[in-house]
């Protein structure tokens, strides 16, 4: 049987097989792609071709339908990016003998500004869950956690309790491409998660009299996932910040993290130590702060460059 012959969902799932081994992919990310590359094979079928036989003029015109359909630069620069890994996996495989995207320039990637909260929006933030009846305890820890490590809500929500134990003054955090990294915990993440383990343990003890298994996250739940899912969080969130009375569509969970980057370097931060604690691969994408700050930067070039003062007594 010949590569064109084999049904395209064969080349898709053979391709999201090898890149979960060979890359050890989180999750999100062979979803992403799945869903990416499913999009692109139906694309395909709908005009009778495959991905064996596909020429460049047919990965463009995809692309040309993704910039018609509304799709915005970065979306539209992941789906090539995905498809050229798909080739280059069929031409390893030698089910091609060219990759007919390789020379295909993705569409320009600007770097946008991400949106943040200010110091006290995120105190307003804290006070709306410590203020809520239900679930207090756990939806401060939940929020003083965030804030004081920038971790990314997929990771705040998988905890294990294990890292809890043991009035951590850092917690062992397990990131994109199952790498890991150190947080610092602040005084009042470090009381909050105190006071949420011991509510958290009181509950356990109690299912496990009743004969229920233990759960080993932080932060369990009944679901499948077993613990809290980033979907249950993005809605408590909202809910926060309309008590708060800062419009919902301007938080996220990814909102906090930016918060905790921006402060963090508005304070003076080294922007490695940042890198570091966001548990990004890449400075380049931890630099993107940086514009967040480009007037306090600007003062403050202004007001200590030996030049910039020879400038001042000039005048």
């Amino acid at each position: 049987m010949t590569p064109a012959d084999q049904p395209q969902s064969h080349w898709l799932q053979a391709f999201l097989e090898a890149h979960a081994a060979e890359l050890d992919a989180a999750d999100n990310t062979l979803a992403a792609y799945g869903r990416d590359l499913v999009d692109f094979s139906d694309w395909l079928a709908a005009r009778d071709r495959h991905l064996a036989t596909a020429q460049r003029a047919d990965v463009e015109d995809y692309l040309i339908a993704c910039e018609a359909g509304g799709l915005a630069p970065a979306t539209r620069a992941r789906r090539l990016s995905a498809i050229k890994q798909l080739y280059r996996f069929a031409f390893d495989e030698g089910w091609r003998d060219d990759n007919p995207a390789i020379r295909i320039a993705g569409p320009g990637r600007g770097k946008r500004l991400p949106k943040t909260l200010s110091i006290e929006e995120v105190d307003a933030l804290l006070d709306a869950a410590r203020t809520n009846a239900k679930d207090r305890t756990r939806n401060t820890c939940l929020m003083e956690l965030l804030y004081a490590t920038g971790m990314r809500v997929s990771e705040l929500v998988a905890l294990p309790v294990s890292a809890a134990r043991g009035d951590p003054r850092m917690l062992l955090v397990r990131g994109k491409g199952d790498k890991e990294r150190m947080v610092p915990l602040s005084p009042p993440a470090r009381a909050a998660l105190a006071e949420w383990l011991a509510e958290r343990d009181a509950a356990e003890d109690k299912a496990s009299a009743q004969r229920k298994p233990r759960s080993p996250f932080l932060f369990p739940s009944r679901g499948k996932s077993g613990h809290l899912t980033r979907q249950s969080f993005h809605g408590l969130i909202k809910t926060w910040a309309a008590q708060a009375g800062i419009p919902p569509e301007k938080v996220s969970p990814h909102t906090l993290r930016h918060a905790f980057a921006t402060h963090l370097l508005a304070g003076g931060a080294d922007l490695r130590a940042i890198q570091t604690l966001l548990g990004h691969a890449d400075v380049g994408t931890t630099e993107i702060y940086t514009h967040v700050l480009e007037d306090r930067l600007r003062d403050l070039v202004l007001e200590h460059h030996p030049l910039s003062q020879e400038t001042a007594k000039d005048a």
